[in-house]
């Protein structure tokens, strides 16, 4: 898989995808990231990607015609793929991210995510330009690198050979039996802390027993926490 992220802050991106699961996925040769400044597709020679909007108002517009070259020239760079490409647009506006989302986007052969700052996007970038538009929650950032950064961890540790064993991404949090579960309890030593035991069941050896009080844990967890995921 390519990801390609298009944005006015790639230095923004150079910690988080030189560290963890997302540095392993890359040495691998698992997924290729691509940080792109859309500054460098501006024509004039101060680079301007923003104007102020028609019909008056605060803050600044981002230009369609530069955020139009620059997702041209992410998709021919990866043209080589089957042609399993999807180009998203960060925003408040877009629906909320979640982890069925993620296994989706972790199917695709190339990702663009595009990020926004300043007031907003040109509309006509909404209409012609993307494909959909993700969001993280009800609640504005500064910009579009912290969801796309998000998105693409959530993403990328589903692509098969990402992490060290594949069977550690379907027992996670949302991801339990295929169910929208929150995550069993985990333990580990020591047996005892502070008067603190871990569950006898646990330490049985007997693994059906487990499995059963794990996905039992699974189901009470989410009926307490999250009750919304049951239906």
């Amino acid at each position: 898989m390519k990801i390609t992220i298009l944005t006015l802050f790639p230095q923004m991106f150079e910690g988080i995808f030189s560290e963890s699961i997302i540095k392993h996925a890359i040495s691998k040769g698992v997924v290729e990231i691509d940080v792109v400044n859309f500054r460098d597709f501006a024509e004039d020679k101060h680079q301007v990607v923003d104007d102020t909007p028609y019909g008056g108002g605060a803050g600044m517009v981002l230009k369609v015609d530069v955020m139009d070259k620059a997702i041209i020239q992410s998709k021919v760079v990866s043209q080589k793929s089957s042609g399993k490409e999807r180009t998203i647009l960060m925003t408040p506006q877009g629906k909320p991210f979640d982890q069925d989302k993620a296994h989706e986007l972790a199917k695709l052969d190339n990702i663009v995510l595009v990020c926004g700052h300043y007031e907003g996007f040109d509309e006509r970038i909404r209409e012609h330009l993307v494909d959909e538009e993700i969001s993280l929650g009800d609640f504005v950032l500064s910009g579009g690198e912290i969801p796309a950064m998000a998105i693409a961890d959530a993403v990328v540790r589903l692509i098969p050979g990402a992490l060290g064993k594949d069977k550690s991404a379907e027992d996670e949090t949302f991801s339990i039996d295929g169910k929208r579960l929150l995550e069993y309890p985990q333990y580990t030593r020591p047996v005892e802390y502070k008067g603190w035991k871990v569950p006898d069941v646990l330490l049985s050896g007997n693994h059906a027993e487990i499995d059963k009080w794990r996905k039992e844990q699974a189901i009470e967890r989410t009926k307490k926490k999250r009750p919304e995921l049951l239906g």
